[in-house]
């Protein structure tokens, strides 16, 4: 009797740890629009890679702005452990070059890490990497040792930048099934407007703690991982996910959708991607984007004033024929045109994505190429005409879809792959950007010295780059016309998809407890945290919005 009454025994379920994939799960009254912001606040801290070269200039300086040296003689090995040269600016550009390549490889190696231990945890590392980094590059700086910035920013903090950057995409996905794009692209959004904000602040931060000896570097980024240290922990706390088979209050996927060949009802295993031809189509469709976009962006304020020279400040006069005045208020102007830019890359992530919607992936990322090639062949001849209005629509336009290339191909990957391990997937994929990190930038660099080389016109130097951008983007329209509907055999058996959803801990169910009279869920969401989630992120990004403004304002 005493064994029958032991073998029925119910014993309390073990409690899951903090950051475990379980303790996240959300349950009923739970408002799903809590989440983005929770993305956004992991995003816009990590976004600031996109402005890391507002450190260049300083810290070219760092050793003491007076009597010291360039590194002129020293190869870029030398460089790494050198302590009685300032470092150069080239030199400190390999910064940039390491966070897109980081965050490719750091993505697709612990993408399926991810799916099985959930998004806060993954926030939580991430968190530890970026701001850790940072700080560990304060310390290089302090010592002069630019291998320690290397590996600060460079590797932990490119490892960081991966991990936050994948950390929402599969948990939005799953939130939002009726707007899988537009939910992809709140997030994304964030990592373009990241150096927004973070920017001018770091601008702000260096100005306040320079002193006669001092260029305020080390100081900046210590307050700098201090905050971005509390938002990324309160964006990866606030990541929940929804319960296996949960859907929106009164929403049934439309006969469109269901009956839609483009949109998949089952799901494959990121072990099986690398053999899928559409993954490598998708591949190149996301690399073609990006290389054609990031070329712009690299080289857009050398681009407008070589190309239009004093008539930016109303003086018909050459780039080459400009004296340090006149070419330091040319400098403003520029500035402000890539502050526009940076306004079209985040708006363009949320139109786009949220357009894709209602248009389908593959026909967005058509109009992407038709439209963006159009636009590329256009700027030489806005260029040639003197037409700063047509050649700055045209880029900002280009941006946009830049943006929108990335915030798309989340709910892209869904549609085709299915969402059970789309977070995996991508990281995968975002292998394609760390490649097109290097192939836009050597591209138009190395295309404007070969043409500067023969003699050309400062003026027409990038038209042969236009070019060559806009033959990327007619490959990416093939292969993007190529994607096809998978073929069944790729997708996993009922009895795989239940190993899968068993080994990611989609198993916690509303009635179970841990033997406290506790369970896996919160309790109802009221709205007023609602709005102070979206306020906690919504008031640095209009701030952001508000200085790029005033930046905007001088280039008109």
């Amino acid at each position: 009797m005493a064994s029958s009454m032991m073998g029925e025994q119910s014993f309390p379920k073990e409690r899951p740890g903090l950051l475990d994939k379980e303790h996240i799960v959300a349950g009923p009254g739970f408002n799903r629009w809590l989440v983005p912001p929770a993305a956004l606040a992991i995003h816009l801290c990590i976004g600031m890679a996109y402005g890391f070269s507002v450190f260049w200039l300083p810290l070219s300086k760092a050793l003491g702005i007076k009597n010291s040296d360039a590194c002129d003689k020293q190869d870029i090995l030398a460089q790494l452990f050198t302590t009685t040269c300032e470092w150069k600016v080239s030199t400190l550009g390999w910064m940039y070059i390491l966070f897109f390549v980081l965050l490719g490889s750091s993505a697709s190696l612990w993408g399926g890490w991810l799916e099985r231990v959930g998004p806060r945890k993954v926030g939580v590392v991430s968190a530890l990497c970026w701001c850790g980094g940072m700080l560990f590059s304060a310390l290089g700086v302090y010592l002069h040792q630019f291998w320690m910035m290397v590996l600060g920013s460079g590797v932990i903090g490119g490892i960081g930048l991966g991990l936050g950057y994948i950390s929402p995409v599969s948990t939005l996905i799953k939130w939002f099934p009726d707007r899988r794009g537009m939910a992809a692209g709140m997030a994304i959004m964030g990592f373009g407007g990241g150096a927004m904000i973070g920017s001018p602040l770091a601008a702000d931060l260096m100005k306040y703690f320079a002193t006669p000896t001092d260029v305020g570097v080390i100081q900046t980024f210590v307050v700098m991982a201090l905050i971005y240290f509390v938002f990324m922990m309160a964006g990866a706390f606030g990541y929940r996910i929804p319960e296996p088979g949960w859907k929106p209050k009164g929403w049934t996927p439309k006969p469109s959708q269901v009956n839609n060949t483009m949109i998949t009802q089952h799901h494959v295993h990121v072990s099986k991607v690398w053999g899928i031809p559409q993954f490598w189509l998708l591949w190149m469709v996301l690399c073609m984007n990006v290389s054609a976009g990031i070329g712009v962006i690299g080289m857009a304020s050398p681009m407008l004033q070589e190309v239009f020279g004093g008539s930016l400040i109303g003086m018909p006069l050459k780039f080459v024929e400009l004296d340090k005045a006149q070419l330091a208020a040319i400098a403003g102007v520029a500035a402000g045109f890539t502050a526009l830019l940076s306004l079209f890359n985040i708006g363009g992530r949320f139109f786009w994505a949220s357009i894709s919607d209602m248009l389908g992936r593959r026909l967005t990322y058509a109009i992407f190429f038709v439209l963006g090639g159009i636009l590329y062949f256009s700027i030489p001849g806005s260029a040639a005409a003197g037409s700063k209005l047509l050649f700055v629509a045209a880029c900002c336009i280009i941006l946009s879809m830049y943006g929108g290339g990335f915030a798309t191909v989340p709910a892209y990957l869904a549609d085709i792959f299915g969402s059970q391990m789309v977070g995996a997937i991508h990281g995968r994929l975002l292998t394609a950007w760390a490649t097109a990190g290097i192939v836009g930038p050597t591209v138009v660099n190395y295309m404007r010295e070969y043409q500067l080389g023969l003699g050309l016109p400062r003026e027409q130097v990038y038209n042969q780059t236009m070019y060559i951008l806009a033959g990327f983007l007619v490959v990416g329209l093939i292969c993007n016309l190529l994607v096809r509907p998978l073929n069944p055999k790729w997708f996993m058996t009922p009895e795989e998809l239940a190993t899968e959803k068993r080994l990611a801990h989609e198993k916690v169910r509303s009635s179970e407890s841990y033997g406290d009279g506790t369970h896996a869920h919160d309790k109802p969401s009221h709205p007023v945290l609602v709005v102070l989630a979206w306020l906690a992120v919504g008031l640095p990004l209009a701030w952001g919005i508000y200085r790029t403004s005033i930046t905007v304002a001088k280039f008109f």
